[in-house]
């Protein structure tokens, strides 16, 4: 198995990444938004039906 973030060979303590560094560098792409899970679009919908708190005047 190679690591998806660099291609090298896994380390059996890090699986499925070869180092911290890797780690590191997936989970701030997950903090950051850039990896994402695509929703059906029901759900969206569902989504829409919600207003929004109205703000204080």
């Amino acid at each position: 198995m190679t690591c998806p973030i660099c291609n090298r060979e896994t380390d059996p303590k890090l699986r499925p990444f070869c180092s911290k560094r890797c780690a590191d560098i997936d989970l701030a792409k997950w903090l950051s938004g850039s990896y994402a899970i695509p929703a059906a679009p029901e759900e969206q919908a569902d989504d829409e039906q919600w207003d929004a708190p109205e703000k204080p005047h």
